[in-house]
């Protein structure tokens, strides 16, 4: 807060939030105070406080936005005030976003300081309520929007302030109806949204539906990026909060992915407009090959998508005439100053800026597909998807656009987290994220074949003599891919070019893992078993010396599925590890991280289970005593030593998304005990184990703590569990079953954890559950 006699800038008074605007408009209401003579005390204390005018500037503005002012007038003033501004947030930019001080920004200080953000919405409101048709009132309400967006640059208390105000915020949705501000309002949008705490409802934007529908391509394009923005998760910060304990919390107060899942549905034609922009194709010039090099040089200061937008306007204007707005368009968003007048950059820009923009574009598009395709209305987001043919138009994009070249390894990112990739590294992320959120758990992935490959499927399960599955049969197939190949099989042929540790591996696993997700499918199984998925995976884990623990969680999953019930798969892996040290280089993998490898470990149980129950089969009966791993799990101390160490390694404090597979892995382990009649010798086992390790009740009550978890988690009616009887296939009723007989309270039950927990040790750490 300025003093009254010196003006001069102070941030150890209380009210140092109220500036000095806020006692003008004071001293107008109440006549006394700052009013008469303002101008001339702010211009005498200016040159001693470095202001160079903003002061005087922003008082002559508040004086003239009023509905009779003159609109010019208040023009040249923003434009006066901007230009102080905007080299600030250039040397922002430029320098990589170093945080915000005031001495490093002073003009944005003093700017702030005034009251300039209040005084700067006050030509928007102005020129909005006299909808003039004049070209100054749309330059105007840029320029206003361009003068916020710098601020919110350079201090990040007034992108905090803006995101605060709801009626604000609406306001600017209401400003992309025109197109003439639709790229500063977009952009000032993005800013705002990415530090609001709150979620937008999407229902309260006015007019919603026809706003959307008004929208051209390239605008409904960036409209989803600040869909993208709106529904990303923040950075916790905090593994607390990424616990299912918090995460059901959270999911109960908010209920906004349905919501916005409903309120883009609703809006005709949103859903087939995302396919066509998803799947447009690029023209390819002689030049645009080496675009990945290019944005080596220029994509770290050109990251707006709105600004590419502005540079691609210009782009289409003549060759000479086209360089000059280049420049000037990119100083007018602040992003930075080198030059692109020489060197071959700038005979290719215009190509070049086609292509990242049209990824860019997809980015976006994808991310806001794959929130759509996780929400209750998934059903219905696949039909249209299918209808659209979303994926044969990938499939034709995937070797030009998608997957041209191979790409660097780059730092992993998790599913909801902002990622600063460059634009084809993101786009390949997204690529993958679709498909494996379109094929998860649905019958549509076999979309993802061509009519080739679903024949060679059908042949596979009439050679085996089984029935083909019902969604094989009912598949469209005038929605599938088509030329030589599918999107499947390319993408298996692209995992196998990529690095050992690349984190592509992690996507492009987690992506065919999810085409075996379900019923397990024989027929699926041999088809990449066939394409030497299998082998491929195993040199991965046991000879490629690859280290990153998220790709070979990845591979231990994708190798689960694969394995699972096949008598084919256990054969090819036996062949493969064939030496005692290759497979003990495998169980070293497996033990080091079991978080990671429990899934293989239950695929590894459940198929020897069902391998003895066909023991009148010879052949099951061959592998059963060839098969190392199978031979290594059939021991039952080999058994207790998984059990023990799954049950140890979690509490309910620390159940994740990604660890809680461990609970689940441990309860099928009492569950196929339980079917043959072995469950009390598992509890006893553990009580033993207890004792042993001197820490009686501890690891009994902890699990059983885990199963009142479980009951909650699973038992809730918004809760999906097919997902668990499809992987076991164990009726869903026997998974609850056993888990109310392990929570048995009677003490004589010889299946109870209870009865194997002394009196003095019960109930140990039964508070932290209530949560």
């Amino acid at each position: 807060m300025a003093s009254a006699e010196g003006l001069e800038p102070s941030r150890t008074r209380k009210n140092s939030n109220k500036n000095i605007i806020a006692r003008i408009r004071h001293g107008h209401i109440t006549g006394r105070g700052i009013c008469r003579g303002t101008e001339a005390l702010l211009k005498e204390r200016d040159h001693k406080a470095q202001w160079h005018g903003i002061p005087v500037l922003l008082r002559r503005l508040y004086d003239k936005s009023h509905l009779n002012s003159d609109l010019s007038q208040i023009y040249f003033i923003i434009k006066e005030v901007s230009s102080f501004l905007s080299m600030e947030a250039m040397s922002f930019v430029t320098e990589d976003r170093k945080p915000a001080q005031e001495s490093t920004y002073p003009n944005t200080y003093t700017f702030d300081l005034f009251g300039g953000v209040d005084v700067s919405l006050q030509p928007v409101d102005t020129v909005t309520i006299i909808l003039l048709s004049h070209q100054l009132s749309d330059d105007l309400v840029k320029d206003c929007l361009s003068v916020l967006y710098n601020c919110c640059i350079c201090m990040e208390g007034v992108t905090k302030s803006l995101a605060s105000r709801d009626d604000f915020v609406m306001f600017l949705f209401t400003l992309m109806s025109n197109k003439k501000t639709f790229l500063q309002t977009a952009t000032l949008i993005e800013d705002i949204l990415g530090v609001r705490k709150e979620m937008i409802q999407l229902e309260d934007i006015p007019n919603l539906p026809s706003l959307v529908q008004s929208f051209n391509q390239q605008q409904l394009a960036n409209f989803c990026r600040i869909l993208s923005v709106t529904i990303s998760e923040p950075d916790m910060g905090n593994d607390d909060k990424n616990t299912l304990l918090a995460k059901n919390a959270q999911q109960r107060a908010n209920p906004f992915v349905v919501k916005f899942n409903l309120a883009l549905l609703n809006i005709p034609g949103f859903i087939e407009r995302l396919c066509k922009l998803a799947t447009r194709k690029v023209s390819e010039a002689s030049g645009a090959s080496s675009l990945l090099l290019e944005l080596q040089d220029w994509y770290t200061w050109l990251d707006n998508a709105p600004v590419l937008d502005a540079l691609m306007q210009m782009a289409a204007e003549d060759a000479e005439h086209s360089k000059g707005l280049l420049k000037k368009q990119i100083v007018h968003f602040y992003l930075g100053t080198e030059s692109i007048d020489s060197g071959p950059l700038r005979h290719r820009l215009p190509q070049s800026m086609k292509i990242v923009h049209e990824i860019m574009f997809k980015v976006e598009v994808l991310y806001v597909l794959c929130v759509l395709l996780v929400g209750r209305q998934r059903n219905q987001v696949h039909r249209m998807l299918a209808e659209f043919k979303l994926i044969p138009g990938l499939n034709n994009l995937f070797d030009k656009l998608i997957w041209r070249k191979q790409t660097s390894t780059h730092v992993l990112h998790s599913q909801n987290q902002n990622c600063d990739c460059s634009p084809e590294i993101s786009f390949k992320i997204q690529f993958l994220r679709l498909l494996q959120s379109f094929s998860d758990h649905h019958e549509n992935k076999y979309l993802l074949l061509n009519a080739q490959e679903l024949n060679e499927l059908s042949a596979i399960s009439l050679k085996a003599n089984i029935p083909e599955v019902e969604a094989l049969v009912n598949t469209d197939r005038n929605l599938i891919c088509d030329g030589k190949k599918g999107l499947l099989t390319r993408l298996i042929s692209v995992m196998k070019k990529e690095p050992p540790d690349s984190s592509f591996r992690f996507w492009q696993a987690r992506a065919v893992e999810s085409f075996l997700r379900g019923t397990t499918s024989y027929a699926d199984q041999v088809f990449l078993l066939k394409r030497g998925l299998l082998e491929h995976i195993l040199f991965c884990i046991i000879d490629s010396g690859c280290k990153s623990r998220d790709v070979l969680q990845s591979y231990f999953d994708l190798l689960g599925e694969l394995m699972k019930f096949n008598m084919d798969a256990f054969k090819k892996f036996n062949r493969y590890v064939n030496s005692d040290e290759k497979f003990q280089t495998f169980m070293t993998q497996i033990n080091s991280s079991l978080v990671d490898s429990n899934m293989l470990v239950r695929c590894i149980i459940l198929s020897l289970d069902r391998f003895e129950g066909q023991t009148e089969d010879m052949r099951v009966v061959e592998v059963l005593s060839e098969c190392r791993l199978l031979s290594y799990m059939a021991r039952v101390e080999n058994r207790l030593t998984f059990l023990f160490r799954l049950v140890n390694i979690i509490n309910v404090q620390t159940l994740t998304q990604e660890n809680v597979s461990c609970l689940n892995t441990s309860l099928v382990v009492l569950m196929l005990a339980r079917r043959r009649g072995t469950l009390p010798f598992y509890l006893n086992a553990l009580r033993e184990k207890e004792y042993a390790e001197k820490y009686p009740g501890c690891l009994l009550n902890n699990f059983h703590n885990l199963l009142r978890f479980w009951q909650r988690h699973y038992l809730n009616k918004d809760k999906d569990s097919t997902c668990l009887e499809n992987s076991s296939c164990i009726p869903f009723t026997y998974w609850k079953e056993t888990v109310s007989v392990l929570l048995g309270s009677d003490r004589t039950s010889l299946c109870a954890i209870a009865s194997y927990i002394d009196e003095a040790y019960m109930d140990l750490g039964k508070d932290f559950l209530e949560v």
